[in-house]
């Protein structure tokens, strides 16, 4: 009998033996796209994978996690400008998750937690879960491994907000967590801050505000960044991917737990 987590490595002979109904079946899911001139296009995988691996190193067996081979594909059409990013279109990314779905009810379990690593395929997976619901009467899920921890923690040097918020690509926060993660990637010696001031200022139209906007990465910027970069710290990275690690298994394990009230 193998000892992997990973399902894939598992023979056909193994998933009843070892699948029950209380396993969860994780599917991480990025993008391969442009993170400005400082970061990989496999920004997203990295962060995706490496969250998902050190849940499972900690708490695979307890929560019985098994991890599907990442998606590394998503919709990333807002990136499409720059060379290197690979997209899918949102009804070839509706299909396959649709795919997977079919082919996870066969399995002894009906629970799939979607793990994302791309806010681009946030609205398409909202949509897949009620879809794999209705089709395959699946219990699905979708956690974002992107919760920061306590501010009360951060390094002097970030204490003050230089993103106004607006750090949503390429910015710190990823920079930091590939600084921690995968440093030989990254150069920060062509990181460049973009921070869009005039957009933090609103109340309503702004990223995290209450009226969504429809916008590619060159708006902002003529290299893809919306953030500050520069101020991307080794330490901050390190405690960043603690906390979303913490979260991401405090999450998985009420998955693991979860039911609806009508049986």
């Amino acid at each position: 009998m193998t000892s992997t987590r990973r399902l894939a490595d598992l023979r056909a002979s193994e998933i009843a033996e070892r699948l029950s109904p209380s396993s969860v079946i994780i599917q991480p899911i990025a993008a391969v796209e442009q993170h400005g001139p400082h970061l990989p296009l496999s920004t997203d995988v990295i962060v995706a994978e490496a969250a998902v691996d050190a849940v499972v190193a900690e708490r695979g067996a307890e929560l019985d996690l098994w991890v599907l081979p990442t998606l590394a594909y998503g919709k990333s059409n807002e990136h499409l400008w720059a060379p290197g990013t690979v997209s899918l279109t949102a009804s070839t990314l509706l299909a396959v998750l649709g795919d997977v779905g079919r082919s996870v009810a066969s399995l002894p379990t009906r629970r799939l937690a979607f793990v994302n690593g791309h806010g681009g395929n946030t609205q398409l997976l909202a949509v897949a879960l009620r879809e794999l619901r209705v089709a395959h009467d699946l219990l699905s899920f979708l956690l974002h491994p992107s919760v920061p921890p306590d501010s009360g923690g951060r390094p002097p040097q970030l204490e003050v907000d230089t993103e106004l918020g607006m750090g949503i690509h390429a910015g710190r926060d990823e920079t930091s967590l590939l600084l921690h993660l995968r440093p030989e990637l990254v150069d920060m010696a062509a990181a460049v801050s973009c921070v869009p001031a005039e957009l933090a200022a609103n109340a309503h139209v702004r990223f995290g505000g209450d009226v969504g906007f429809g916008w590619l990465s060159s708006d902002f910027h003529p290299l893809g960044v919306i953030g500050d970069p520069t101020a991307a710290t080794v330490g901050w990275g390190k405690e960043l991917f603690a906390s979303m690690v913490a979260n991401l298994g405090e999450a998985l394990a009420e998955v693991g737990r979860f039911h609806f009230p009508v049986a």
